[in-house]
């Protein structure tokens, strides 16, 4: 308790607190502004545009890696020599360092030395300005998260696949279940359904955290298209030293998320099968 105290109330209890403040990263005088940090934040058209690319990140990472993760962990889950290999293949980028893989990625997208941009050279195909393009620099990113989170939610799929009995399947053949889809709608999806809520759960809360990406590649452009929430508040309280509209931005991020959590959790829960 006394560390849970230390490491989560403790700073929880100074961010609300700055949140209702005007203070500035090295000021000596500050005073209190009451609710004028979240008004401001509400009609910021930077927020709001950063709300607004958080969201579509979210859109796109969420189904794209709990939906690969289950695909990949049903067809690792059936092999039996090689599935250690598959496993450790798929679960690297989950140990790698983040920032060093957002610099090797910056490299791999480079319009004239990457070799992404030399393959699509090779059939034929123009140069994509992956980074650089507005239209492409936010969906680029939402694939390095997919590709991040990926071996993590495999993994966590693996370990629901493990714990369902084999012998319901022998059951399933029995009573004419022959095909994979149907075994695998009937019996393997219901069963899956807790370690699923889990996976949508953990991953919605990731992919609204995304920052690293951003800071190295990007850096919140071109022109703002790629500018998300944690990079937001970050540029407000390191960069332009506003710490009281910082911390009421991370407020209101941070009941956002608790918000969707706890709603995506309710409506899941009415159809899982424990």
């Amino acid at each position: 308790m006394l560390l849970f105290l230390l490491t989560s109330l403790a700073p929880l209890a100074v961010l609300l607190g700055l949140s209702v403040t005007d203070y500035e990263l090295g000021a000596i005088d500050t005073k209190g502004v009451g609710m004028a940090n979240f008004a401001k934040a509400f009609t910021d058209p930077v927020f709001r545009r950063s709300l607004g690319n958080t969201l579509l990140y979210v859109l796109i990472v969420v189904p794209g890696a709990v939906g690969l993760g289950l695909l990949i962990a049903v067809l690792v889950h059936g092999r039996r020599r090689s599935r250690g290999f598959y496993e450790v293949i798929y679960f690297l980028p989950v140990t790698s360092t983040l920032i060093a893989m957002a610099t090797v990625w910056q490299f791999l997208l480079h319009p004239r030395l990457g070799p992404v941009n030399a393959f699509l050279r090779s059939l034929g195909l123009g140069e994509v300005a992956f980074l650089s393009e507005p239209a492409h620099a936010l969906p680029t990113l939402a694939v390095i998260g997919i590709w991040q989170l990926l071996g993590f939610n495999m993994v966590l799929f693996l370990a629901g696949l493990s714990a369902i009995p084999k012998d319901l399947y022998e059951a399933a053949e029995v009573d004419g279940c022959t095909s994979a889809v149907d075994r695998f709608l009937t019996i393997t999806w219901p069963l899956l359904t807790p370690t699923t809520m889990f996976v949508l759960v953990t991953t919605s809360i990731t992919a609204f955290k995304i920052f690293d990406t951003v800071a190295v590649m990007t850096r919140g452009g071109p022109m703002g298209s790629s500018e998300v929430l944690l990079y937001n508040v970050y540029l407000e309280g390191f960069q332009y030293f506003h710490m009281g509209y910082a911390a009421a931005l991370t407020v209101v991020f941070l009941a956002f998320i608790l918000v969707f959590s706890a709603v995506q959790s309710l409506v899941l829960e009415r159809r899982t099968h424990y």
